[in-house]
């Protein structure tokens, strides 16, 4: 079982130690550097790659790794293509073709130089551009790069690549090589010839032609006074490890020399012979082998063979010369354990693909904040369709998988990237609507107080006593307190206004159709007390007409009463699933109170509006009773007109809806029963006599 040793074989079945049990390695196994490859793509955000590799070992089982890295970090793979080797053309057609139609950018190469020149040939021929090549260390040190017609194409390439090192005396070795030399004389001299410029004597012609103009090479020549690829000991990869393979084999040997007797690692603590030890005998000592480089790395073997995977990362970028050159930009080193063993220097990268910044391999471009991703049907998952989130759901970043719904109180902004604080809906008084009802409320309230100071005034006048003086200014005041009551549903609306609101509302109209309703009774025993022998002529004192109006009022507020006590209104906040406006309103608490407030206030009105149409044909001295009639055939039609209106409105055009009934049937009331007599008493005042009164009414009889 002989100990082997390789410096450039890195195909990861060398690893299985029951078939290479004694197989050592300088060189990284191709695993860790397709696990390294996947992280770099991924490192640059590149979720859409191309795979490209040759069709042996090494490149078929590199790239399966690559792509079973890139899958589970949730990447997808664009194409995967086969450089075939048995094929004079490598398949480079097809392969650039295919590479040239995809929408990946970053395409993974894993092959050998020497196959990889058909593919890159053939692709300089279809003018493939934009794309970013990501290699493996076969090809990252090839000599072919070099060479200007593959720079336009191979320029940004990035990489893995073997480390290179210092190799002590190497580079005087090789500035002492001379053709006096006997091993590879012939090669020397072809070498020489090149670097120098000269030409050495031909023996079947000693002498140089005195017309040539190439100088005779004399063999003196040094190697020291010209910089070549020759001896630029730098960047050489390969040949580091070939020296490190050497180093190996001589410290694990200078090992087994230096065991002391009696203290060796063998059975009975024997030693192994330098002049005559066994294969396994070395094997241990290879097995232990742990060297201090002069880089600060150390190389030793793992269980399977294998020294620390440790990697350059190269980009290739053009000299001032125009000629590739790779430039380390960062490093991948398995050994470090402390840190990040993936490092990476994205300002030192230039790319080849004339963008600025990192490239892009996406299959489609990113969903911004505001939609989510959908998959495409028969498509890989990173191919995906932006999807606008729904309303009133949001997306806060890129590539939301899914919409987030914002809370109950809060609305998506125009961008649907944050959830903002609804709009808040009431009728405020800062609001047109608002500053306009409000300002015809008060307006309004002002015409009953001139009516009620007009009263006053003509106190004494027939029209004035005739209509019942006390409780027409009661009515007045009533009507007056109808519209400011319109008031309180202006307004942010606060707790107390929520339960004010309404009661107010109730028990204020309640009074004023209270009045009314008195007036039209009144009206009616007015005229039956008239008839000779009537027994009605105590009922028409004003006592009666206050009894009634108590009466009616105590009704509606007992139901007031009994809904703040088992129900009362309270403030609500109303958010409609679709929309980005919070209302904010007084719930009535139980409907059913509410109804039966409004129905008692129709019940009084309707009331009033059969007793006054009655009573229409009744010899009245001013014809009360068919103002009457038509104030409550008004004040129904408005309040009638309401129900419907008001269920088919919400928020603030609600309330609205109520101030606008108030208003319109409280202004009913005011034109039918006043204004006539309003316009008598101001313009009309010889109709405001006796004679012209009792002379109405004597027609009337008739």
């Amino acid at each position: 079982m002989q100990t082997q040793i390789s410096h450039f074989a890195t195909s990861s079945l060398l690893s299985n130690r029951i078939q290479f049990p004694s197989f050592f390695r300088t060189v990284p196994s191709d695993a860790f550097q397709s696990r390294g490859l996947a992280q770099l793509v991924l490192h640059f955000g590149w979720t859409w790659i191309g795979l490209l590799a040759i069709d042996n070992a090494y490149g078929q089982q590199g790239i399966q790794i690559v792509k079973r890295d890139i899958l589970n970090a949730g990447a997808c793979v664009a194409f995967t293509e086969t450089i075939i080797s048995s094929r004079q053309d490598r398949n480079a057609p097809h392969i650039a073709q295919v590479v040239k139609d995809s929408t990946a950018t970053a395409v993974v190469i894993f092959s050998t130089d020497v196959d990889l020149t058909f593919v890159l040939d053939e692709m300089l021929r279809q003018n493939v551009t934009g794309k970013v090549w990501i290699t493996s260390e076969s090809w990252a040190a090839s000599s072919f790069w070099s060479l200007n017609k593959y720079s336009r194409l191979l320029f940004g390439t990035i990489g893995f690549a073997l480390p290179g090192g210092r190799m002590p005396g190497f580079g005087d070795f090789l500035n002492k090589i001379n053709p006096s030399m006997v091993v590879g004389n012939q090669y020397i001299k072809i070498f020489w010839e090149q670097v120098f410029g000269c030409k050495f004597k031909d023996r079947t012609s000693p002498e140089v032609p005195s017309n040539s103009t190439i100088k005779e090479c004399t063999g003196q020549e040094s190697l020291m006074s010209v910089q070549s690829n020759f001896n630029d000991v730098s960047s050489l990869r390969a040949t580091y490890n070939v020296y490190l393979a050497v180093y190996a084999v001589a410290k694990a040997l200078s090992d087994l020399g230096t065991c002391k007797k009696g203290d060796g690692p063998f059975a009975n603590r024997i030693c192994a012979n330098i002049e005559n030890f066994t294969p396994w005998q070395l094997l241990y000592y290879m097995t232990k082998l742990c060297l201090n480089m002069p880089d600060g790395r150390q190389l030793f073997f793992d269980e399977n063979g294998d020294p620390p995977a440790v990697y350059d990362i190269v980009n290739w970028q053009l000299s001032p010369e125009g000629k590739l050159q790779q430039v380390k930009v960062g490093s991948y080193d398995t050994s470090i354990t402390t840190g990040n063993i993936f490092t990476i220097n994205n300002s030192l990268i230039q790319w080849g693909t004339g963008h600025h910044g990192v490239p892009v391999s996406v299959c489609s471009p990113s969903c911004p904040p505001g939609f989510r991703k959908a998959a495409i049907e028969g498509q890989p998952l990173c191919c995906v369709q932006c999807i606008p989130c729904s309303s009133g759901e949001i997306a806060n970043h890129t590539d939301s998988l899914q919409c987030t719904k914002c809370p109950w109180d809060m609305w998506t902004n125009p961008a649907q990237d944050h959830c903002v604080p609804k709009t808040q809906e009431f009728l405020s008084n800062e609001d047109k609507l608002g500053t306009t009802l409000m300002a015809t409320g008060i307006s309004s309230s002002l015409i009953p107080v001139g009516i009620f100071a007009i009263f006053i005034r003509y106190r004494t006048t027939p029209i004035v006593r005739a209509n019942n003086y006390s409780l027409s200014c009661l009515l007045l005041v009533s009507l007056s307190l109808c519209f400011l009551c319109s008031l309180v549903f202006i307004g942010y609306p606060q707790y107390e206004m929520c339960l004010l609101r309404q009661v107010t509302f109730g028990i204020v109209f309640a009074l004023c159709v209270s009045c009314i309703l008195a007036k039209t009774i009144m009206v009616v025993i007015a005229f039956k007390a008239t008839r000779p022998g009537s027994q009605l002529r105590h009922l028409t004192r004003p006592r009666v007409s206050y009894f009634i109006v108590n009466s009616c009022i105590f009704i509606q507020i007992f139901l007031c009463i009994m809904w703040l006590t088992f129900s009362p209104p309270f403030l609500e906040y109303k958010s409609e699933s679709n929309s980005g406006v919070l209302i904010i309103q007084c719930n009535e608490g139980s409907p059913l109170a509410f109804w039966s407030m409004l129905g008692y206030l129709g019940l009084l009105a309707s009331i009033s509006f059969i007793v006054a149409f009655l009573a229409r044909r009744l010899p009245d001295r001013f014809n009360e009773a068919k103002f009457i009639t038509f104030s409550m055939l008004a004040f129904l039609s408005v309040w009638v007109s309401y129900i419907p209106a008001s269920l088919s409105s919400r928020g603030k055009y609600m309330v609205a809806m109520e101030i606008f009934a108030i208003q319109s049937s409280t202004w009913s009331l005011v034109i039918c029963m006043f204004f006539p007599k309003c316009f008598i008493i101001v313009f009309r005042p010889n109709m405001n006599s006796r004679e012209k009164l009792m002379a109405k009414q004597k027609n009337l009889s008739n």
